[in-house]
């Protein structure tokens, strides 16, 4: 992931970490014991698989946690039980360029991309004047990689950080890419418009919401990163127009927030935050306990399966590949 963050707040204590380990019930939201079920999928439902943080540096093994997660996506590709993969940002480490692209991830997790819906982060993805190779590896114009993302067959190319938004059924995904906030934050501001614009107009379309970006906002503290303090107008956007559900990556491990505002507090009409970034990279503990995450774990690799209802509604289940941590619910419509 990125360099840590300049400050750690004082008050985080190891010792609170057990309190955010509870599954809660907020209004509108449960937790039932076993995972959803599949087989009540139903006409107009949207299927979606999501993780980040996926190959370690010259990975290639295929019983490693990539490569576990990698075979099990693929699978749900190619069986058609997926919609779309979203992919969460940082997809090769460390500094990863075509070859990178071609030789690592694409032997793993290539046959992800015909459903492949992605957001580049920094600095693994994209860093301004040194790796910039992503955009293009999604397009197909990485020499011995010519497979195109499924955005980019809809779209044609997609520069990184170029914000896109695509609907699923009745449910409206807005892609961001956080690397803004760090190389470029005038530019990062801008989007701020956007979001309120595009947000806007599905909203009014009679779309349900839904955003995507690498760095989480709703998070624990880890010893390399704090909360993304800095998207917050893009979290004021989201709140504004009532996104029902984030997800996002770059912790190392996985989270779920209760539905909550954009003054952290837990609210029936808030958006529920997914930190899914147990791709394969190692796993780091939490040295936070904030008292709007209600279920994390850092000791399991794996991906977030969700059904998207056409009334707003859905359903989650984690499903683990290497590891014991679970985590299934759903949330009521709106």
């Amino acid at each position: 992931m990125q360099p840590a963050r300049s400050r750690l707040r004082s008050f985080r204590s190891v010792a609170t970490t057990a309190a955010a380990l509870l599954t809660v019930s907020v209004a509108g939201c449960t937790s039932p014991p076993g995972p959803p079920d599949e087989s009540a999928s139903r006409e107009g439902d949207v299927r979606i698989a999501a993780v980040g943080d996926m190959n370690p540096v010259k990975n290639y093994a295929p019983d490693s946690p990539s490569g576990l997660n990698a075979a099990a996506i693929t699978t749900l590709v190619q069986n058609n039980e997926i919609d779309a993969f979203l992919g969460l940002g940082d997809f090769q480490y460390d500094t990863a360029y075509c070859s990178s692209y071609v030789d690592y991830w694409t032997r793993l997790w290539g046959g992800t991309k015909p459903k492949l819906y992605w957001v580049s982060a920094p600095n693994h993805d994209w860093k301004p004047g040194r790796n910039e190779d992503l955009d293009k590896f999604m397009n197909g114009q990485c020499p011995g990689a010519p497979a195109k993302a499924a955005i980019n067959e809809q779209r044609g190319f997609i520069g990184n950080g170029e914000p896109y938004s695509k609907d699923f059924g009745k449910w409206h995904f807005a892609f961001l890419s956080s690397a803004h906030w760090r190389y470029n934050p005038k530019e990062a501001r801008a989007l701020t418009k956007w979001l309120d614009e595009d947000l806007a107009a599905a909203k009014a379309a009679g779309k349900h919401l839904a955003v995507v970006h690498h760095e989480p906002y709703f998070t624990s503290e880890t010893d390399e990163h704090e909360r993304a303090a800095d998207h917050k107008p893009w979290i004021d956007v989201m709140w504004k127009h009532r996104v029902r559900l984030t997800l996002s990556g770059s912790q190392h491990n996985y989270e779920r927030s209760c539905p909550v505002n954009s003054a952290d507090q837990c609210v029936s009409d808030g958006m529920t935050a997914f930190q899914i970034s147990t791709g394969g990279i190692s796993l780091r503990p939490f040295i936070s306990s904030p008292p709007y995450i209600v279920k994390r774990f850092s000791n399991t690799h794996g991906f977030l399966r969700m059904t998207l209802r056409d009334d707003g509604s859905f359903e989650w289940n984690f499903v683990p590949t290497s590891g014991s941590g679970t985590d299934s619910g759903s949330q009521s419509a709106p």
